[in-house]
């Protein structure tokens, strides 16, 4: 029995010790560099800029190129609006004149045989 235990106990032992074990040192550095999420060459210059930083200016900027696209369609529609507005007033002011010179053209070739035979 006392032979069995230490037998167990040895192999335990050798197990333990071939067993492969990572050192604190490595560890700590996979974490240093794992955090490590600046964008510049050099995290210490002055220019560095976190990872999290370029992204939400990337977004940004495309979020701004969008309304900026939005807003020129905006006003691309607007000026066709009143394009087509000034070209309906347009029509109307024609026909307008139209319906006036007419109305003139009538009144007096009304006018001229009267007065022509008033003077007779």
């Amino acid at each position: 029995m006392k032979n069995l235990l230490s037998a167990v106990f040895v192999i335990i032992l050798l197990l333990s010790a071939c067993s492969k074990k990572e050192t604190p040192g490595f560890a700590a550095e996979q974490d240093v560099k794992s955090h490590y999420d600046t964008a510049a060459v050099d995290s210490f210059s002055p220019g560095a800029t976190s990872i999290d930083i370029v992204r939400q200016i990337r977004m940004s900027s495309q979020k701004y190129q969008d309304s900026v696209k939005e807003a020129e369609r905006l006003q691309k529609e607007e000026q066709k609006l009143k394009e087509e507005l000034e070209k309906e007033n347009k029509k109307k002011l024609e026909e307008e004149k139209k319906k006036t010179e007419a109305e003139k053209k009538q009144k007096s070739g009304e006018n001229s045989p009267a007065a022509g035979t008033k003077t007779e």
